[in-house]
């Protein structure tokens, strides 16, 4: 496959910067490993914002006087609306591309957990809830922030990598959902230790909007990267990658619109009707109930039950 230059957006333009030219003939940049450290690190900071109450659950229910019903009901308000939006997470994401959205994304769920540090005084005030309903609240803005994040990794991954490295790729950003439980949950702990729970809601809102920002700065699609030269996109363009990044594209006319919808709804039943994937599903919610398990109930189940310390 041989890339030429054309006139949609995202495409290398035949005037081209020269130093993206000068290189192709020697090493290719690896501008996609960059990309990957930084959906690893945007992931961890995901599942260690989702991880936030179960941390200081316990130093909440002893302020705030939570029950266990309360405190079941604020886990799910973060999965409701997970699963609620996932859907219309993707489309967005297939409308105007991985890097707005995500970056929005970043930006809202950060913004939501930084709020609930205000749980009991600032955002009560505001709003006029108690702690409960605004823990409520707020873990459901959370939710619905995070939706697009993993469909997101899928799309970036898809376009930066060639077929052949997907796999490793795509582990690799997985993994990071385990790595955030191993190195945020004693970091939250400790700083819910020397500074209080509110502080924990506080630093991870902050850095989380940093990261928004950074992924708006540097985020672009493999044909349009600055710092990407042409043999780098040429090993990731013949290897099968979508170096467009699903950037919007024009309007498409009504007529290619409907058969593209039509093909996509065939494609779907497939996928919900093939007995090996509907394996695939089964496995996924098994892992997906021990995980979020952990997540959630584990350190607020050794603190209260075992009296264990949050160090």
């Amino acid at each position: 496959m041989t890339i030429s230059a054309s006139d949609t957006p995202d495409q290398v333009p035949a005037s081209a910067p020269a130093t993206r030219g000068s290189v192709s003939s020697g090493v290719a940049t690896r501008i996609r490993y960059v990309v990957l450290a930084m959906i690893f690190l945007i992931t961890t900071l995901n599942y260690a914002d989702r991880a936030t109450l179960s941390v200081t659950g316990p130093a909440m229910r002893t302020e705030f006087g939570f029950g266990a019903v309360q405190m079941g009901y604020m886990f799910s308000a973060f999965s409701w609306a997970y699963v609620l939006a996932q859907v219309p997470g993707g489309w967005l994401l297939d409308r105007f591309g991985p890097r707005r959205v995500y970056a929005c994304s970043i930006f809202a769920w950060s913004l939501f957990t930084l709020l609930q540090a205000g749980t009991g005084w600032g955002s009560a005030i505001a709003t006029g809830l108690g702690a409960v309903t605004t823990l409520f609240v707020l873990r459901f803005a959370v939710g619905l922030a995070e939706s697009p994040a993993f469909p997101a990794n899928a799309k970036v991954v898809a376009s930066w990598f060639p077929t052949a490295e997907r796999g490793t790729a795509s582990a690799v950003f997985n993994s990071a959902q385990y790595f955030a439980a191993m190195a945020f949950t004693p970091l939250m702990a400790a700083i819910t230790h020397w500074f209080g729970w509110r502080m924990v809601y506080v630093s991870m809102g902050a850095v989380g909007i940093v990261f928004a920002l950074v992924w708006m700065r540097f985020m672009r699609s493999p044909s349009r990267h600055p710092s990407v030269n042409r043999a780098e996109l040429q090993h990731i363009a013949e290897g099968g990658g979508l170096i467009e990044m699903g950037e919007a594209a024009p309007d498409i006319p009504v007529q290619s619109r409907t058969m593209k919808e039509g093909r996509t709804l065939f494609y779907l039943k497939r996928l919900l009707a093939n007995r090996m994937l509907l394996g695939v599903y089964i496995g996924q919610f098994s892992i997906n109930v021990l995980t979020y398990f952990f997540l959630t109930w584990f350190p607020v189940y050794l603190v209260q039950q075992r009296h264990m310390s949050i160090l």
